[in-house]
Formats: C-alpha cells, structure tokens, sequence
C-alpha cells in the first residue's frame, strides 16, 4: 500500500491528485505545519532526513521529491495512463514541463515568499531581480498555454500536475493573473476535474495564497 505524507498545504497536495486520477489505493499519514513558523514539524524526518514534503513510502521504498514521485508512479502504476508515448515530441515536451515547474518556475515565487515574510518585500533584490524573474517565466508560461489546452498538447498529462502548484500560488497575487487570462483558466479547469476535488476532500484544508 502506498502512504503519502502529506503536509497540509504543501506540494503534496498534487500527489494525492496524481493517485486520485490514476484510481490508485493510498493512505495518508498527516503532518501539520508549526502554525508560527510555517516549517514541517520534526516527526517527518523520520520518514526522510530532509523532513520536507512530499514523501510517499511504498513497501520498503521511501521516495522523495515531486517530480520523482510522480515519474515513479506513472511508470510503475499508470499503465501508459497521463503520460505521451515514449520517443515522441509530446514526451519531451511532457518531461519538460515535469522538471520546469519546480527547476525554473517556483524558485523566483520561493524568493518572493521568503524576503516578504522576512520584511524586505519592498528592497531591491525583489525589484531588481524576484519581481523580473517572476514576470518573464510567468508571461512565458501564459504564451505556451495559448498554443493548447494543456502543458504537452490538448491532452491532459501528469506534468499539467506537476506545473499546478506554482500557478496555484501565482493565482494569490490578483495582480500578476489580471494580464494573464490562460493562466486563470488553467486553474479554474484543473479545479474542476473530479480527482482533483477528491484529492482535496481526502486531503483536507489546502491554502497556498501568500497575501
């Protein structure tokens, strides 16, 4: 049996997704984060020594980081489910976007998170390099999704599971989603499709606005 653990409001939250789409049995062994300083309580290093979210144990298996995570599971699991056939143009482009969202997309949104929280949102590393850096690669992302519906074409894949959390929490800062309509329309379908809404009534309260 597979067991998540899942930290609330964390990127686990898109594991939970990946195996409610795959129609997947799991439990979830349930972390909270420390309500001052937002961190993973120590329980979890544990079950790895990083103490981070996500981890899924499979057996004697312990595997760690998002984008392993869902490879792992597709290949093992999905049965050619989510994912575009080997040695195709879709297949690159789906890896890409499976390794972009947290390579390229969350870090500049990291920064951003961390000098507000620390009180230098107004001081110039935000100005003169997180804000330029969170407007390239989200006006980049916002052009790739005028193309298709989603991520690797106008089929639903894993990456567009991967690539949901970074645009969830681009989505709280209404004003860098005003200009970019795809964006918006990206999330509010995802929100949409019923494994996602599973995954969140077994998942439990998921808030990842940074307002």
């Amino acid at each position: 049996m597979i067991t998540v653990h899942h930290l609330n409001n964390s990127r686990s939250q898109r594991v939970l997704w990946l195996l409610e789409e795959l129609g997947i049995e799991y439990e979830i062994e349930f972390y909270e984060r420390d309500a001052k300083t937002m961190m993973a309580p120590e329980s979890l290093r544990q079950v790895h020594p990083l103490g981070k979210s996500p981890v899924i144990t499979d057996a004697d298996l312990t595997i760690a980081e998002s984008g392993a995570i869902i490879e792992y599971l597709i290949e093992r699991y999905g049965n050619g489910r989510l994912v575009p056939a080997s040695g195709t143009p879709e297949y690159l482009r789906y890896k890409y976007w499976l390794h972009y969202a947290e390579g390229s997309a969350m870090p500049p949104l990291v920064m951003w998170v961390i000098l507000n929280n620390f009180g230098a949102g107004d001081s110039s590393a935000v100005s003169g390099f997180v804000a330029p850096q969170i407007k390239l690669h989200f006006d980049y992302i916002e052009d790739e999704l005028r193309k298709n519906t989603w991520f690797v074409g106008n089929e639903f894949t894993a990456a567009d599971i991967q690539m949901s959390f970074p645009l969830e929490v681009i989505t709280g800062l209404p004003e860098e989603v005003e200009s970019r309509p795809k964006l918006k329309e990206f999330v509010e379908r995802i929100h949409t499709r019923p494994a996602y809404k599973r995954a969140l009534e077994r998942g439990g309260k998921y808030d990842i606005s940074f307002q």
